[in-house]
């Protein structure tokens, strides 16, 4: 019967007709009966209260008033023709305004007519006023009841009168089908039973039009529950296949290359979390089966060492490893980090961009077939055809997000065997985000910063307080340290930010007049970027005024202080990220988050994260309460591709954990999906996931 829905037509639907199916189509992406049905409202509101105009105040969501209206009156010419009209009910009066449908309104009401009127009170020139509302006359008998659902609709549909009301009176003669009261079953009984779920034709009903908030929250669960059970039985379905399917070079013994190093090199010890991924990576590679591993680590953790020990046990069994960073500076910085290490215990490395010369590119090429070349770090140039390994067997990917999944899945081809995967990231991934959007990925975390490194103290400063701030970033260079002060730079506003970037440049030359400052941003040459990161990196330059070109990439232990200007224009992540560049040194660092003084409460809110703590962790958990998962760094381009209706990562981890443990606990029971229950549940699968991106890429 799902199906079925999924087939008729909703011009078809009562009250729809083929013009407004057109619409709904290219505006809500609404086809069939299926597609509005789950279509539910994006909030409810209570039409069971009737409030006085007397009561009104600022904080007041919708309300609903009952009265007259008094006079009616059109103002303007033109596009900025209103209506404007006076309504009371008894115990005073508050101003309703139209844009829209002038003369069909003021030809539809009438003064003196008893009416209920529904909307949002805004204060405008200390007076509430109520813009666009919904008018009906008041008959007792036919009074809104109860809990409403608003629906989410565009400008172009609200123009040509399809309103919340006209999607509820939609919604109300779908539910009345048969197609819709006899709605087939998705979950197996055994679950209905044992997570007390409302049977979906019940739920699909009550997330629409609930009877009570009762209902709406049994409703809300039962398919925030649905949503997430299938999500989390197609990754363990496809992790489950790819387990059977994908064999792996077996790493069978650590060598030379590993002890030599881990024994006489490598100049500090190792913390705790270092070892225990590095033995989780081993474990992985040892066991015959490809790995696929995430590695988390906030800046600083000392992820490069752990990736290039991990290196060093392929070249012990004999295979090439490759690194591919998202940038010419990143990949540079690891190449000179690694291949210092390197030389000491004799192994090869080469470093492969876009500006490598056409006599170094053959000399890699023939030495990457021949297997003289042993570790190949470079940035996008490595997936080009043309680069070609004798043995790739460990492909590591830094920043990994940055990079496309069709772009990744190039590395896995460079040999018949696909080579073990490590992708690394610095920007802390929550728990119940890594689980679903990295699902067919096991996390490796390192929790733990090396001995010595002191967090950074971050605070947070008002434009009148710059003076002060200056006197701050003074004492700290005449203490031999270096300064960034990062600038914002949005694509909206990229000319006035870019002036703003400028005019900031010359205010802090006029300031530190014996410094030198060096200055980048996206839109310089390579070139000159490089060369001004480099003034800065050599310690020929003391401040760096930048955009966030350098939230990834540049490390300098000397730099102490990270001035953020506008703060309260960058989200959470990228903060934690920018805040990242100080504190890589033995010395205390300081994050200055400038704002203006009048900010709204979440704005507030998140940079009050910022300064309460360093946890990367719980900074990512609340940027996606604040934002949402589908705004996580990285995230659009992990691969996933659902599109979650009624459930949020951000705020039910417990729900995406039950659904994790039912649906093993349902495939261990049946691992092939070869019940007839089961095959309905891979029938529903392929339903909801055949049109999208393949996980089998996803890494």
């Amino acid at each position: 019967m799902n199906n079925d829905l999924r087939r008729m037509d909703i011009q078809y639907l009562t009250g729809v007709g083929p013009k407004r199916a057109e619409l709904l189509r290219k505006e809500l992406g609404i086809a069939t009966f299926h597609d509005l049905i789950y279509y539910f409202p994006f909030r409810y509101v209570d039409r069971s209260t009737i409030h006085h105009i007397n009561e009104i105040d600022g904080d007041m969501p919708y309300i609903q008033l009952r009265g007259r209206f008094v006079t009616f009156n059109a103002v303007g010419e033109g596009a900025k023709r209103r209506l404007q009209a006076l309504f009371t009910d008894g115990t005073g009066t508050i101003e309703v305004v139209w844009f829209n449908r002038v003369r069909s309104i003021q030809e539809t009401y009438r003064t003196g007519v008893e009416y209920l009127l529904f909307g949002k009170p805004s204060l405008f020139q200390n007076h509430y006023n109520i813009v666009h509302p919904e008018v009906d006359v008041y008959k007792p008998e036919t009074a809104p009841q109860g809990l409403q659902g608003v629906y989410s609709l565009t400008e172009k549909l609200l123009n040509r009168q399809i309103t919340t009301r006209t999607m509820q009176r939609l919604v109300g003669n779908l539910i009345k089908t048969p197609a819709v009261q006899q709605v087939a079953e998705t979950l197996p009984r055994q679950l209905l039973a044992q997570r007390n779920l409302m049977p979906l034709s019940q739920a699909l009903v009550n997330m629409h039009t609930p009877a009570s908030i009762r209902d709406l929250q049994r409703a809300q669960f039962r398919m925030k529950y649905e949503e997430l059970f299938f999500l989390q039985l197609n990754i363990l379905k496809y992790i489950k296949g790819r387990e059977e399917r994908r064999v792996g070079f077996v790493f069978a013994h650590v060598g030379d290359c590993f002890n030599n190093f881990y024994n006489h090199v490598l100049a500090f010890p190792l913390t705790g979390a270092q070892k225990r991924v590095i033995r989780e990576m081993r474990c992985d590679m040892g066991s015959g089966r490809q790995m696929n591993r995430l590695l988390q680590g906030d800046v600083g953790s000392g992820k490069t060492i752990v990736a290039f020990m991990t290196t060093l046990i392929a070249l012990d069994n004999g295979y090439q490893a490759c690194i591919m960073a998202p940038t010419e500076i990143l990949a540079t910085q690891h190449h000179e980090t690694i291949s210092e290490m390197a030389s000491k215990i004799g192994v090869s490395v080469a470093l492969l961009t876009g500006s490598t010369r056409k006599s170094e590119r053959e000399r890699i090429h023939q030495q990457l077939l021949s297997g003289e070349l042993q570790i190949l770090i470079g940035t996008h140039a490595l997936i080009e055809d043309v680069v070609q390994f004798r043995n790739l067997g460990l492909a590591v990917i830094d920043e990994q997000h940055r990079f496309g999944v069709a772009q990744r899945a190039k590395l896995w081809r460079k040999n018949s065997t696909p080579p073990h995967v490590l992708v690394m990231t610095a920007t802390p991934i929550p728990r119940t985000l890594a689980m679903t959007v990295y699902g067919d990925l096991d996390v490796s975390v390192i929790d733990e910063l090396p001995p010595g490194r002191k967090p950074v103290t971050t605070i947070m400063r008002y434009d009148k307080d710059r003076e002060a701030m200056y006197h701050f970033v003074g004492q700290q260079l005449r203490q031999g340290r270096q300064a960034y002060i990062v600038y914002p730079l949005i694509e909206e506003n990229e000319k006035l930010d870019l002036r703003a970037l400028e005019e900031g440049f010359e205010i802090v030359q006029e300031t530190f007049p014996s410094y030198r400052v060096a200055m980048v941003h996206g839109r310089m040459k390579p070139a000159e970027k490089d060369h001004q990161m480099e003034l800065f990196a050599s310690h020929q330059a003391h401040i760096l005024v930048a955009t966030t070109v350098i939230e990834v990439g540049v490390n300098v232990p000397n730099a102490s202080v990270m001035v953020i200007e506008n703060a309260e224009r960058f989200g959470l992540s990228q903060l934690h990220q920018l805040r990242g560049r100080v504190g890589r040194g033995a010395d205390q660092s300081y994050c200055i988050l400038m704002t203006k003084y009048q900010l709204s409460a979440e704005t507030r809110h998140r940079l009050e994260v910022m300064t309460q703590t360093n946890d990367g962790f719980r900074v990512a958990e609340e940027d996606m309460k604040l934002r949402g998962p589908g705004d996580m760094d990285g995230t659009q381009q992990s691969g996933v591709a659902f599109n979650l209706r009624v459930a949020n990562l951000a705020q039910d981890g417990q729900i995406v954990q039950l659904t994790r443990d039912d649906a093993q606990a349902y495939l261990d029971h049946d691992p092939d999906l070869a019940t007839p229950e089961g095959q309905q549940l891979d029938r529903h699968l392929r339903t909801i996931f055949d049109k999208q991106q393949s996980w089998s890429e996803i890494s």
